[in-house]
């Protein structure tokens, strides 16, 4: 062992005589094992759960991929076609910002929605409602 993992291992040590890791969350409980918590921002989710952090303070890229997964819902909710396509215009418009220039958060890995497909899709849903 090395002099600066003998450290390390006196730190965790002391820290653990003082009680520093006693009762801390999720202590004793079996790591998440569903699909969701191993995507690629679930360290994100997780730390936005536990300290209360709103959707407003989550990268771009990250509310973008958040309003792709619930685009359905979204959509469902809007009561007219100019709506809907006024909605998809404006959010293919942050989608090409966001692809062209990356900045805050991890790469956004799904490209434009096909406007007329997502309004053939919203059509079919209120047929069918």
């Amino acid at each position: 062992m090395t002099k600066a993992e003998r450290g390390i291992e006196g730190a965790i040590a002391d820290a653990q005589r003082r009680g520093e890791f006693d009762n801390l969350p999720g202590a004793g409980k079996p790591l998440p094992q569903d699909s969701e918590s191993y995507g690629e921002d679930w360290w994100l989710k997780q730390k936005s759960t536990r300290e209360n952090i709103g959707a407003d303070a989550l990268p771009t890229t990250i509310k973008l991929a958040r309003e792709l997964d619930a685009l359905d819902d979204t959509l469902a909710g809007l009561s007219t076609e100019t709506r809907v396509r006024k909605y998809l215009d404006d959010l293919n418009t942050r989608l090409k910002k966001a692809l062209m220039f990356p900045g805050d958060g991890p790469p956004l890995r799904r490209g434009l929605v096909q406007v007329d497909e997502a309004v053939d899709a919203w059509r079919s849903q209120r047929r069918d409602a």
